[in-house]
C-alpha cells in the first residue's frame, strides 16, 4: 500500500483472474502473478472472479484468500459470463491501475511489467496483441483462423484500429474504465472488444503491443456457439453506432 497526503492507503495495481473451473492451475497462477507483481509495485491485490465453477475452484479460491492477504475471492454460485464477472470484480477493486489476465497464462508473463507501465506512462487502456507482426504466437490453426476473421470484422464494421481485441492480457486506468464500463452491454466474451471499441470512439489513449503467446490447452470458448455469438454482437454494436 502507499499513502496519500491525507493518510489514506491506496492500492496501485489490481489484477483480476477470471476463473471458471480452473482448480488445476489457479494456485500456481496466483503465486506466479504475485511474485512478478512484487517486483513491479509495492501495493497490489489479486482478485479471483470465480464464476459458478463446479470443480472445486470456489473452495480453492477461498483457501487462497485465507492464505494470502493480497488475494480477494469473489464467488458466484451461478455462471455469470466472463464480462459480468469482470465488471463485478473491477467494481470491487481498489487499484489505480486495473487489469486482468487469463488463468492459463497463455501470454508470457514477462510482459506484465510492460502492460502496467503503459498505464503508468499515460495510456488509458492497454492490451497485449497476438496479431501484430512482432508477436510470437503458437495456436491451433482453426482457432487462429476464427480469431483473425472476428478481428477483421470488428475493424471493418466498428472502425477499430486494433488488430487483436480478445487477448486476455489487458490493463486500464481506473478513471477511464469506470467512465465507460456502464455503457458496455455485453456480459460474456465480447465484453472487452466492446470496451476497447467504445474507448477508441471516445478518444481515450489505447495501446496495443506485441506479446509472446502460447495456446494454453483446454479453452472455455465454444468455437461455433461463442464465435457466432460474438459476431452477432459486432452487428448489434454496429447498429447502435448508426444512430449515434
Amino acid at each position: 500500500m502507499r499513502n496519500t497526503p491525507g493518510g489514506i492507503k491506496i492500492t496501485e495495481v489490481s489484477i483480476v483472474l477470471p476463473a471458471y473451473n480452473e482448480a488445476s492451475r489457479l494456485e500456481s497462477t496466483v503465486e506466479r502473478t504475485a511474485a512478478l507483481l512484487r517486483e513491479i509495485t509495492p501495493s497490489f491485490e489479486i482478485i479471483i472472479a470465480e464464476d459458478g465453477s463446479t470443480d472445486g475452484t470456489d473452495k480453492l479460491s477461498e483457501a487462497l484468500a485465507q492464505k494470502y492477504g493480497y488475494v480477494v475471492h469473489l464467488h458466484s454460485s451461478e455462471r455469470q459470463g466472463r464480462g459480468k464477472a469482470l465488471n463485478r470484480a473491477f467494481s470491487a477493486s481498489k487499484g489505480d491501475i486495473l487489469g486482468y489476465i487469463d488463468v492459463d497464462l497463455a501470454t508470457d508473463m514477462k510482459h506484465l511489467r510492460e502492460l502496467i507501465q503503459y498505464i503508468r506512462d499515460g495510456y488509458d487502456f492497454a492490451t497485449g496483441s497476438r496479431m501484430l507482426p512482432q508477436s510470437d504466437v503458437k495456436r491451433p490453426f482453426k482457432r487462429g483462423f476464427a480469431s483473425k476473421g472476428f478481428n477483421f470484422l470488428t475493424r471493418l464494421m466498428l472502425g477499430s484500429k486494433l488488430y487483436d481485441h480478445q487477448c486476455g492480457f489487458k490493463a486500464f486506468k481506473r478513471t477511464a474504465l469506470f467512465e465507460l464500463m456502464d455503457s458496455v452491454k455485453d456480459t460474456h466474451w465480447f465484453w472487452d472488444t466492446e470496451l476497447f471499441v467504445r474507448a477508441q470512439r471516445k478518444g481515450y489513449r489505447v495501446k496495443e503491443f506485441p506479446v509472446e503467446w502460447r495456446h494454453g490447452g483446454a479453452t472455455k470458448v465454444n468455437l461455433v456457439k461463442d464465435v457466432f455469438g460474438m459476431g452477432s454482437q459486432v452487428f448489434r454494436l454496429w447498429y447502435e453506432f448508426l444512430w449515434d
